[in-house]
């Protein structure tokens, strides 16, 4: 059967995309957060006692999110969390590279999809496409995954001639200075640089399946951790259940630590009660399903990503 080839395609110069999020829209971490209720309070006292107490036992706190995170402006305060020790490990998936990258290079992010998928030019845009491309095949000579690729590739970018003024707001970029882990879920297809013609998919699965098995490496370790899953309502529980069971298979003893998910879904259901019924609405939350069945202890926080994330680093840092 026939391939689709690549290089038929237009692609236009990013500099002719109009965008929707800007530098603007960056949260200042020492800002005053929006405020919550007692009750939302109380459950973000329960993950501020938890990243605490893996904190001292020198144990995992992990961070999963999706790309409204970065969309959302937070990444400034995730960077204080990773600069003060809270962060050891981040799984995310290639949206927050997009937007994480584009931040970095030009200062704004994120098309209008409905505009550019009528015109047929959503995502086929030169640059991002192009950068990350070149990042990942390095990053696949020399046997490093996704995360790490990108985060160098902006770290080398007076090198390579292409520049990012705004490189201190990239979370990618912060992670690899500071040694932290960045885990990228890959799947084919679903993001816009994957359209470039310069994007080897061979490439793309290794640095993949290098960045899986580094966190499949976390998880074996995370006895006493705390797993924090922000917006991410299929990959972080579909990943985080694969690498808990490799972690098990070698590691029958792992069963003491906690999962907080934050989404704004409404679930009225209490999780610590096993799994709702096939009658309730609540047993087709997905993301909950897959982690109430993980061990441990979870627990479930409904609440915007800006309230839950500015009031935790102010809670976690006051």
């Amino acid at each position: 059967m026939p391939l689709f080839n690549r290089s038929r395609l237009i692609i236009k110069p990013l500099s002719e995309r109009e965008s929707k999020t800007y530098l603007s829209s960056i949260v200042d971490p020492d800002s005053t957060p929006q405020s919550v209720s007692d009750y939302e309070l109380s459950k973000l006292e329960r993950v501020v006692l938890s990243i605490n107490k893996s904190k001292r036992r020198q144990a995992p706190i992990v961070f999963a999110f999706g790309a409204h995170l970065v969309k959302n402006g937070l990444s400034k305060i995730l960077i204080e969390l990773m600069k003060k020790g809270y962060v050891q490990h981040i799984l995310s998936n290639e949206a927050v590279v997009i937007h994480d990258w584009e931040l970095a290079f030009q200062g704004k992010t994120e098309e209008d999809v409905r505009r550019y998928v009528a015109e047929g030019q959503f995502g086929l845009w030169n640059e991002p496409g192009k950068a990350i491309a070149s990042a990942i095949k390095t990053g696949a000579k020399k046997n490093i995954g996704y995360g790490e690729s990108i985060g160098r590739f902006i770290n080398r970018d007076s090198k390579l001639g292409i520049m990012h003024p705004n490189k201190e707001i990239s979370l990618l970029w912060q992670a690899y200075k500071l040694e932290i882990p960045f885990s990228v879920g890959v799947t084919i297809g679903q993001n816009i640089h994957h359209t470039h013609p310069e994007l080897n998919f061979s490439d793309l699965g290794k640095v993949g399946g290098i960045d899986f098995l580094k966190f499949v490496d976390t998880i074996s370790k995370f006895q006493n951790g705390t797993y924090i899953s922000i917006g991410s309502a299929i990959l972080s529980p579909q990943i985080f259940e694969k690498a808990l069971s490799m972690a098990r298979n070698v590691n029958r003893s792992l069963n003491d630590y906690r999962i907080y998910v934050n989404d704004i879904q409404p679930s009225e259901w209490d999780w610590s009660n096993g799994e709702p019924p096939k009658t309730s609405p609540a047993y087709y939350l997905r993301f909950m399903k897959t982690f109430s069945r993980m061990g441990g202890q979870s627990e479930y926080i409904e609440m915007n990503n800006t309230a839950f994330l500015h009031n935790l680093y102010h809670l976690l840092t006051r």
